[in-house]
């Protein structure tokens, strides 16, 4: 099978062109390698054909065109919440213009099917826990909001158009790859620091909590999905919140080193709790996650031990 990645160069994006190529597909990367979008030659797999090429421009709606893939998955977006928040008319042109002119080169290439990755963002602060896919979407910032959208334009293109989609809303993703600089990825963040004898903040109080996902289980969801899950969405996560406090307590564990704490107050917009019911993608893909929050974690640290 012909596969196009959008946003394949980066971290969850790279993860899932990994199972592709090893499951036998063809596959085509597509990734600017924004600076702050996270993508890097150093997560390309040397076993696809990678273009260096923005989702919202004419040359990629045309490299689509020429190649006919049969699926097309959707990872390149503006990721950040504070860019959205800082910036968001670049945040809608890159979430939502750039997903439409995917969508109509996917439709003129004759695309069988697009998986896209949605967010977790798009619910805001749940009212009820654990959320699935039913919960209210109340976003809470750019980001969430059009994640949302993009949501809402799948469903008008299937119906109207007839192309087929499925969407993963994530939880907190982490692995290897994970960018250790950026606003997000606290276990990337806290493993770097902790690596490099450097104090860690924390916010708040610490017991906020959110659900974690290992990378390489997100990827796998995403193989399942090349020929399952035809025009539904699902939580994708694994199902209990996790605390910072342990997290931090965690990795010390597992590296060996203690470093200094610095408490910090609530960011902005910050989610005290947040976690998802998963029986959906269970009972209709099959799936669920396959390695432990400890496991995660030593992979996670053996990465940037080797960095």
């Amino acid at each position: 099978m012909k596969v196009v990645v959008t946003g394949g160069a980066g971290f969850i994006g790279s993860h899932v062109v990994d199972a592709y190529v090893e499951a036998g597909h063809e596959v085509l990367v597509i990734d600017s390698l924004w600076e702050k979008g996270g993508g890097k030659t150093t997560n390309l797999n040397p076993a696809a054909r990678f273009f260096k090429l923005d989702i919202r421009s004419p040359e990629t709606a045309e490299l689509i065109r020429q190649e006919k893939p049969e699926v097309v998955n959707m990872h390149a977006a503006q990721h950040s919440v504070k860019i959205s928040t800082d910036k968001p008319e670049l945040d809608a042109q890159v979430n939502v213009l750039g997903l439409l002119n995917i969508l109509e080169a996917s439709l003129a290439a004759g695309t069988r099917k697009v998986i896209f990755a949605s967010s977790g963002a798009t619910y805001g602060t749940p009212e009820k826990l654990p959320m699935n896919e039913l919960s209210p979407q109340r976003p809470e910032s750019p980001y969430g909001i059009t994640k949302m959208v993009t949501e809402h334009y799948l469903r008008y293109y299937q119906t109207e158009k007839g192309l087929k989609y499925t969407a993963f809303r994530y939880g907190n993703i982490y692995g290897p790859r994970q960018d250790p600089h950026g606003e997000a990825g606290v276990i990337a963040i806290f493993a770097k620091r902790i690596l490099d004898g450097r104090e860690v903040r924390i916010d708040w109080d610490g017991k906020q909590e959110k659900d974690y996902l290992f990378v390489g289980d997100v990827a796998r969801a995403n193989k399942l999905a090349l020929t399952n899950g035809d025009n539904e969405i699902f939580c994708l996560a694994s199902g209990k919140g996790t605390s910072v406090n342990e997290l931090f307590q965690r990795l010390c564990a597992t590296i060996g080193k203690e470093v200094p704490v610095v408490r910090s107050p609530k960011r902005p917009g910050d989610i005290y709790q947040a976690y998802f019911d998963c029986s959906k993608v269970r009972e209709m893909l099959g799936w669920q996650p396959a390695v432990s929050l400890e496991k995660g974690l030593e992979e996670t640290v053996a990465f940037w031990m080797k960095d």
